[in-house]
């Protein structure tokens, strides 16, 4: 799923479950090694955890209000607050973690 500065709100901060957002650029070579992470991700917890992408070039507002100061940057939201966050590329095995801590 895109995630925007105008659909943020109704689809991170107002979603009934955990929401993974990765914050990415396009240019990004670390963002692009973990694009199948978050893929792989979004299949594992699908139904338990919304996943998705928001384009910091694209989408400064948001990028700028949770201090995302390099990308790739994964942040963990739960009833409408970031409570998690990973910066950098790593393994699967370190999300998966993170992720099962707010389920």
């Amino acid at each position: 799923m895109k995630f925007t500065d105008e659909n943020f709100e109704a689809e991170v901060l107002n979603s009934k479950m955990p929401v993974l957002v990765d914050f990415y650029a396009d240019w990004c070579a670390p963002c692009r090694m973990m694009a199948p992470v978050v893929a792989a991700l979004e299949n594992q917890f699908a139904g338990k955890v919304k996943v998705g992408k928001i384009n910091v070039d694209d989408n400064g507002e948001t990028a700028m209000k949770y201090r995302v100061m390099s990308i790739p940057t994964l942040v963990i939201f739960k009833e409408g607050k970031a409570v998690d966050r990973i910066e950098g590329a790593v393994p699967q095995a370190m999300v998966e973690e993170k992720i099962k801590k707010h389920l």
